[in-house]
């Protein structure tokens, strides 16, 4: 398992320099593969997709230059963005559990971790984000030596933070096979984008459906 999660972070990294040259899009149908181990690569790859789609669409969101139009596109696209990443990375549980599932102690402590592994791979993909921008943050020419500086200083730390997180997940993945914790998923159940739990879609469903002749 120790190779996976290393193709996964090498993975995130790959990903987010080719898409800053062509962009990618990704249908909403998301098909699987026969093979387990692919399915979890392909999860993987559809949800770093959605964080590289946020990470730039949040960055257009906090402009003050443009109509508030611009602002409201923005923001209907995080939503749905955000809801495509959770659902990914709820899938990446799935897949990697199945994967798992085979090598499982019969019994466990009955102690979980407080972030699923679809959670963690997740934070790394973000993590991956946050690098390759502080990197370009620190080859600017057109700011100060200080803030370069700064950058540069930021960026040693992200790289720090993704070898231990890196490190912390293989440990996780250790301590379920040798059954000090027992796997488990958690679900968001977002619901602010679902027209029957958000109390201002379905209370005002009826209104927007009138018939204004």
């Amino acid at each position: 398992m120790d190779e996976i999660i290393d193709t996964i972070a090498k993975a995130q990294e790959k990903y987010t320099e080719l898409w800053h040259v062509n962009e990618e899009d990704l249908a909403e149908e998301f098909e699987v593969s026969s093979s387990p181990i692919e399915t979890l690569y392909n999860y993987v790859k559809a949800n770093h997709l959605m964080n590289f789609k946020l990470w730039h669409t949040e960055d257009i969101a906090r402009r003050k230059d443009v109509p508030p139009v611009v602002i409201a596109d923005c923001k209907y696209k995080i939503d749905k963005l955000n809801q495509m990443r959770t659902n990914f990375y709820e899938n990446i549980d799935t897949a990697i559990t199945k994967l798992l599932l085979p090598e499982l102690p019969d019994v466990c402590e009955d102690i979980q971790n407080t972030e699923t592994l679809g959670m963690t791979i997740d934070r790394l993909s973000i993590l991956s984000l946050k690098i390759f921008h502080m990197n370009e943050q620190t080859q600017r020419t057109d700011t100060s030596f200080e803030k370069v500086k700064q950058a540069s200083e930021k960026l040693d730390v992200l790289l720090e933070q993704k070898k231990s997180l890196v490190k912390a997940v293989k440990h996780l993945i250790k301590e379920y096979l040798s059954g000090k914790k027992r796997i488990a998923s958690y679900y968001q159940f977002k619901m602010y984008n679902d027209p029957d739990l958000n109390p201002q879609l379905y209370q005002n469903k009826g209104e927007n459906n009138v018939d204004r002749k």
